[in-house]
């Protein structure tokens, strides 16, 4: 990694160029710029995510630390490619007035012709598409789980803003939960007259997936709380018994259905890198997400 010291878009770009020459490699097979806006503390654990991800999408990742707002304006950079990247990367540090202005010195960093996602790892801003960052991408990945003040508020707060190309890692979470409930209703093709989540206390992932089976199966949704790990159980009523899957330890699930034995199923906690990973591999909109943001929002609204 190159250390630049109070540069500025033009001399990372050029620190880019210099990368590749030197790795003798001027044209790079990246896909797309994944911009992370993230605090210091943070940010290693977030540019390793980016890192692992990577493997699967390379991209040019711009890892964004919005210091304080104060003083005389400064851009100081770590860049390279290589050790691990399968891109370029740059974690960029921002003081003063520039701080309230980040999209001048990202803008020029974007590659050409190819999408731009952006995620904040940490607290999300209340409404993405309208943050100076947001507004160059075309996918804004949030995740309300890791927000720093006001956790009970935040899945709600990012449903009420949702707009296209907007989503939520809690949303990623349920993605083997949604498929588990899913392929149970089509083995065994029964009525569904009420369902239940059981989960921790404060569980976005919870509350979208209670949100979720409220809007597709058009019953009433209990939400109840647990000791966790995450979601530990969610039970559909039927009339020839419940339909139940329960994982106390997040890893395994027991799967159990009317008239069927009970069977173990992996039900493993994903780590932040796949979820990630997952997140970047269609960039258009998730209608279904859409379409749960919105039941949210009115059911949050009738409680």
């Amino acid at each position: 990694m190159i250390e630049l010291v109070d540069t500025n878009s033009s001399g990372i770009a050029a620190e880019f160029l210099r990368a590749r020459t030197r790795a003798g490699s001027p044209a790079m097979g990246m896909v797309m710029t994944l911009v992370i806006v993230v605090n210091e503390d943070q940010a290693e654990h977030a540019m390793s995510a980016a890192q692992a991800a990577s493997h699967e999408h390379p991209a040019r990742v711009l890892g964004v630390i919005l210091g304080s707002a104060r003083g005389a304006a400064q851009v100081n950079a770590q860049v390279g490619i290589g050790s691990g990247w399968t891109g370029e990367t740059a974690l960029i540090r921002l003081q003063g007035e520039v701080v309230k202005h980040p999209e001048s010195v990202v803008l020029p960093l974007l590659l050409p012709d190819s999408p731009v996602a952006v995620w904040w790892p940490c607290h999300p801003p209340d409404d993405p598409a309208a943050d100076p960052l947001g507004r160059l991408a075309q996918r804004r990945i949030t995740d309300a789980a890791a927000a720093s003040r006001a956790r009970t508020k935040a899945i709600r707060q990012q449903c009420a803003a949702y707009t296209k190309g907007n989503t939520d890692l809690a949303w990623t979470r349920i993605t083997p939960w949604r498929a588990l409930l899913a392929a149970a209703l089509d083995q065994q093709p029964l009525k569904v007259t009420g369902a239940s989540v059981t989960a921790e206390r404060i569980s976005p992932s919870a509350d979208l997936l209670a949100a979720w089976l409220a809007d597709r199966l058009k019953v009433d949704v209990a939400r109840s709380s647990s000791e966790g790990p995450g979601i530990t159980e969610v039970v559909l009523e039927t009339r020839e018994g419940p339909i139940r899957i329960t994982r106390t330890d997040g890893k395994l699930a027991t799967f159990s259905s009317p008239n069927r034995p009970d069977r173990p199923v992996a039900l493993k906690r994903r780590d932040l890198p796949e979820l990630l990973a997952e997140e970047l591999r269609r960039l258009d909109e998730d209608d279904v997400y859409a379409e749960t943001a919105r039941a949210l929002v009115k059911r949050e609204s009738r409680s």
